[in-house]
């Protein structure tokens, strides 16, 4: 929520902007259009009719499609509301196989000790931090070495098994990428930081009753394409990957950054005034909005005292935040070394769960025999016969790039096979169609053709 009074006027000229990044697919909605009843409804039947056509992939030889959050938080700050206990009965809801915790670092307390580890309940936790502008997975504790820098702290959490990715790449597009396991290549924090416009409409939903009836009915109705309604394709991460992949193997993640702390609260001050934040907001760092800015204000405030909570809307609860974006991981077997090793591999790929189920999607280089030669993450010789080619569970519109450029795309299509002409890092997109706009659904990890 926006932490500055802001004018009705002020209101007015936000809200005609449209505050999105350009897609490489035409939109035809802007955010806050996208947040209409009809468009939300719209968007639901777009996914029943994908969904309608899904068909399962059989799963590659020896591997398994396994759903893993990263970069998450339970009981790590102030900022944070959920616990881990309902973060394990969430994933089970939601189907992950995985968590990968990223605590904030808060000393003297160990991020490794005294967390969970290992499989809980059939959910595998994975403990690490977000730190430094990583997020950082050693394999034992650093508590000692937390103070290093740059390459020397990079080199400490890699040490071993340890993986390390950059965080919040808007924030550090310059950041070196050598000794990284990878980056995230979307995040869910990041859409709605670019985008106040739509923070603005929030906010005044909240504070109009009849608004605020048309909000909690959408997030019953459809709760998954409400907290999606933000989300843009992730050109300045994407770009910052596609730069970085073409010197060195670099594994593409998402960050899901649940905290469950977008639980949003209209608090009475008195009759002509109301306190708009989140649950995990002190009183003092809400947003003041007066009934002379929001005349609503006096209808939700009649009848009742200071300090009565008017209203309160959870937009991310952990299930929810685990649909909208995770990493699937192909591994032999869910245990942490496995894990692991299959993100050093690249063997992952990135997914907005609420579009469709992506599980046995697959990328893979095969020869000219038509034999198995890469999966994506691997990296394989430029021969004559190379043939790259993907599997989906469902259709959809399918984008190869070679170094950050289409190279190649097929609509509708369930199944898709490009010839390689010359060697370079090769990587797929999948959108699905909703409401007339493609939506960006899957990010495939490279083929590394030298």
């Amino acid at each position: 929520m926006p932490t500055r009074q802001v004018s009705a006027a002020a209101a007015v000229l936000l809200l005609a902007a449209t505050g999105t990044a350009a897609d490489p697919l035409p939109r035809k909605h802007t955010n806050v259009e996208r947040l209409a009843p009809d468009r939300l409804a719209a968007v639901r039947a777009g996914v029943d009719r994908l969904r309608a056509r899904r068909a399962d992939v059989p799963p590659l030889p020896g591997l398994t499609d396994y759903k893993c959050i990263l970069h998450a938080h339970a009981e790590d700050s102030a900022h944070t509301g959920g616990t881990l206990p309902e973060m394990l009965a969430d994933a089970k809801t939601a189907g992950v196989h995985a968590i990968l915790l990223t605590d904030h670092y808060r000393p003297p307390a160990d991020f490794i000790d005294g967390r969970w580890r290992g499989l809980k309940d059939g959910v595998l936790f994975v403990p690490g931090a977000e730190v430094n502008g990583f997020l950082a997975y050693p394999t034992r504790s650093i508590l000692p070495r937390m103070g290093l820098k740059g390459r020397d702290f990079i080199d400490t959490v890699t040490a071993g098994d340890g993986l390390i990715f950059l965080s919040h790449v808007e924030e550090r597009p310059g950041h070196p990428v050598d000794g990284l396991t990878g980056l995230e290549i979307t995040n869910r924090h990041y859409d709605a930081k670019r985008d106040p416009v739509s923070l603005v409409a929030l906010g005044l939903m909240l504070t109009d009753p009849r608004q605020l009836a048309v909000l909690e009915r959408a997030l019953r109705l459809y709760p998954d394409e409400v907290l999606a309604f933000q989300c843009d394709y992730p050109a300045v991460y994407l770009d910052k990957w596609d730069e970085g992949t073409k010197r060195k193997r670099l594994t593409g993640v998402a960050a899901n950054d649940c905290h469950h702390n977008q639980v949003f609260v209209v608090k009475m001050a008195d009759a002509e005034t109301v306190l708009v934040g989140t649950t995990v907001d002190p009183d003092d760092k809400k947003q003041r909005v007066t009934a002379a800015l929001r005349p609503g204000i006096r209808e939700m405030t009649r009848g009742r005292n200071p300090g009565d909570v008017l209203a309160r809307v959870d937009f991310d609860p952990y299930y929810r935040s685990f649909r909208n974006s995770s990493t699937h991981v192909l591994a032999p077997r869910l245990d942490e070394p496995a894990v692991r090793a299959a993100l050093q591999a690249g063997h992952a790929y990135v997914s907005h769960d609420w579009i469709g189920d992506p599980t046995g999607f697959r990328f893979e280089a095969a020869d000219v025999a038509g034999a198995r030669v890469a999966v994506m993450g691997d990296e394989v010789p430029h021969a004559a016969g190379l043939t790259l080619a993907a599997r989906l569970p469902q259709p959809a519109l399918v984008r190869l790039l070679r170094h950050g450029r289409e190279v190649a795309r097929a609509e509708e299509t369930v199944e898709f096979r490009h010839a390689v002409a010359e060697a370079g890092v090769y990587r797929l997109e999948a959108w699905g169609r909703l409401d007339d706009e493609w939506r960006p659904w899957l990010y495939s990890n490279p083929i590394y053709v030298r």
